[in-house]
């Protein structure tokens, strides 16, 4: 069965690269969003198999939006944090979240989906 991934980025060209990548290297269903309020009437409508969530978003942030996600219909769809700020100093903050990993942007979009798929041991 064809995996769905919900992309949430406020940033249009990071939400065309990673969709492209993934769109390249699987024959997923990408779905988009720009703000952490589309991603929650996304995510609540359409139930992606996994979240890709930018933590830095102007209005509703990552984590307001992940804890929005976690408290809703929404709550058992595995969520990927993406962030400029992974690096060991920060992974303090990333520790307590309900997230299934976190990710340093940039990344590389053609390996994105072999990394999606390890960490949610999709085979």
């Amino acid at each position: 069965m064809t995996k769905c991934i919900l992309i949430v980025d406020d940033e249009a060209d990071v939400r065309e690269v990673t969709k492209l990548g993934l769109e390249m290297s699987t024959d997923w269903q990408i779905l988009t969003a720009a703000s952490g309020a589309d991603a929650i009437a996304i995510a609540t409508q359409e139930h992606p198999d996994a979240i890709l969530l930018d933590m830095m978003m102007p209005d509703m942030d990552g984590r307001a939006t992940l804890k929005r996600l976690k408290a809703d219909t929404t709550q058992a769809i595995p969520i990927i944090l993406v962030t400029a700020k992974a690096h060991s100093s920060n992974q303090q903050d990333f520790d307590s979240l309900d997230v299934a990993a976190v990710l340093a942007k940039p990344f590389r979009p053609l390996k994105l989906a072999a990394e999606i798929s390890r960490i949610l041991d999709w085979s």
